[in-house]
């Protein structure tokens, strides 16, 4: 995948924003806060039954070498981009955090690129990104990375 712009290997799925009332520093530690949160959340039984790749946590949060279930960090820079991306039986994807700096805060924004190849792709797309799941759940990631962020607890 290019580092520059993911959209060169993958399409375009959709794009999710908040203000966070915090410097940019902060939300980037409610970054690695979150990523941290999804290692406990027991996610190996899924990673196991799509056959993720990676399949299992490993690494220091935010760095390249680091990785939770169904997804590896591709791109890290500080304060400014954080580029997760992996694969498994019915899709390939990147999940992709940009923070900018605003005058009442840092404006963070999610987007996913994806293919989903096949029968079985498009059906666990309508699965997932169809049924508004995926969009439920990047707005509930992007929320508690806001908080976390502004209660300074990241």
């Amino acid at each position: 995948m290019s580092p520059s712009d993911p959209a060169d290997d993958l399409p375009f799925v959709d794009e999710h924003r908040t203000l966070v009332a915090a410097p940019s520093a902060a939300v980037w530690r409610s970054l690695g806060a979150q990523f941290t949160h999804h290692r406990a959340t027991g996610a190996d039984l899924l990673a196991h039954l799509l056959g993720t790749v990676p399949r299992s946590a490993g690494g220091p949060p935010l760095t390249e070498s680091a990785a939770v279930p169904g997804f590896a960090v591709a791109e890290s820079a500080p304060g400014r981009r954080l580029r997760l991306a992996g694969r498994h039986r019915f899709s390939r994807y990147v999940l992709q955090f940009d923070l900018a700096d605003r005058a009442d805060g840092t404006l963070v924004s999610a987007r996913t690129y994806a293919e989903f190849p096949g029968p079985h792709g498009g059906l666990y797309r309508l699965l997932v990104i169809g049924s508004g799941g995926h969009r439920l759940a990047v707005r509930r990631m992007l929320r508690d990375i806001r908080d976390r962020a502004e209660r300074g607890t990241g």
